[in-house]
């Protein structure tokens, strides 16, 4: 009779999206509890429930128990299947929500994964689909995931009645290169994507002179793309949005965005954005922070051998995630200062040893 595998056992509704991931690839159960158990609504929420329903349909065999209450779950991984799966989201979060923790499993899958979810594709809550496609995909790269990884944004949906839909499109791999990335580079050149749906398609182009009114002091080399979708595909509701990444010499990526708000002019909207573009490459690293937690888990799941990155200060979320890590896989990261010198330099450099996970759900030709 084989042993049964230690259970992870966390508690708390935050985080549940990586401690889930977790659980799947380390093929070990886990168990959530005092999900909002002293809010007045107590328990899982329609989108945390969507997100279970969505990796039960990845994958094969997961079984997921959820308590009458709601205030707690257990889940039993199966292996990660891939294939073509469609998802309806919930309007109360983005696609962002949904995508991020798949985007964590894809590569592992037994199957090249054809996700296609509906629902809303930019609010201020998560990842924008434009910041997915254009920057979280880049990093997936650096690890050797990249012949035929795309993102296609069909529709767009703004909130609140959504409408949007994106398709999801991930190879699989054997396994994960280690990453050496302790040099960031200079900033050269920044990109951008503005959309404006159902309103007046002016707003994209007044975004586009707003943000370059900032940022041309820094540098020439700006492109803003103007996105326009009309008709059926500009999704229910009208939303704009503008969405900034800056790429350094060395290929490190930052990105910000700012989505439009009632009442706001779009010039304030791109204000927004392109300030907090530069707030974002000030606090300096190789990878910015909404993507430590992707490139610290593809670091750990690298091959034996000692993987490095520079980044900026970790967030609350990585600090949290590092942590869930260590209990998930038993690999602790090796935190320094990047220029030991340099008492002002808040960056650091995390370095780990891969657990050299190998895709074993991957069929052979």
């Amino acid at each position: 009779m084989a042993q049964a595998p230690t259970v992870l056992h966390f508690s708390g509704h935050q985080y549940l999206r990586h401690r889930l991931v977790l659980s799947i690839l380390s093929g070990k159960p886990v168990r959530i509890d005092k999900i909002r158990s002293d809010d007045k609504n107590p328990g899982l929420r329609d989108y945390e429930v969507s997100l279970l329903r969505l990796l039960e349909r990845v994958t094969n065999g997961t079984v997921i128990e959820i308590s009458v209450t709601g205030t707690a779950i257990l889940l039993k991984p199966g292996i990660i299947a891939g294939g073509s799966v469609t998802h309806d989201c919930p309007l109360s979060r983005s696609v962002g929500y949904f995508l991020e923790p798949v985007i964590m499993l894809a590569p592992f899958s037994k199957k090249p994964l054809q996700l296609t979810l509906r629902g809303i594709t930019t609010d201020d809550r998560d990842l924008s689909v434009d910041i997915i496609r254009t920057v979280t995909l880049p990093h997936l790269q650096l690890f050797g995931v990249s012949d035929g990884l795309e993102l296609r944004i069909k529709k767009r949906g703004s909130a609140p009645l959504g409408g949007g839909e994106v398709q999801f499109l991930c190879p699989i791999v054997k396994q994960v290169k280690t990453l050496n990335f302790v040099d960031a580079g200079k900033i050269k050149r920044i990109r951008g994507i503005s959309h404006a749906v159902r309103v007046n398609p002016q707003f994209s182009n007044r975004m586009i002179e707003a943000a370059r009114s900032v940022l041309n002091r820094y540098i020439p080399d700006i492109y803003l793309y103007s996105d326009v979708y009309k008709g059926e595909e500009s999704g229910k509701s009208p939303g704009y949005a503008l969405s900034l990444l800056a790429e350094s010499t060395t290929g490190a990526m930052h990105s910000a965005e700012a989505i439009s708000k009632p009442g706001v002019p779009p010039e304030d909207i791109a204000l927004l954005a392109a300030r907090a573009l530069l707030a974002e490459i000030k606090r300096g690293g190789a990878v910015d922070r909404q993507h430590q937690t992707l490139v610290l888990l593809m670091m750990v799941l690298g091959s034996e051998d000692v993987g490095r990155c520079r980044m900026g200060e970790p967030t609350a979320r990585t600090i949290q995630f590092l942590r869930d890590v260590k209990e998930a896989f038993g690999t602790a990261f090796k935190i320094a200062p990047a220029e030991p010198a340099d008492p002002d330099c808040s960056e650091l450099i995390f370095s780990c040893y891969g657990v050299g996970y190998v895709n074993a759900n991957r069929s052979l030709a």
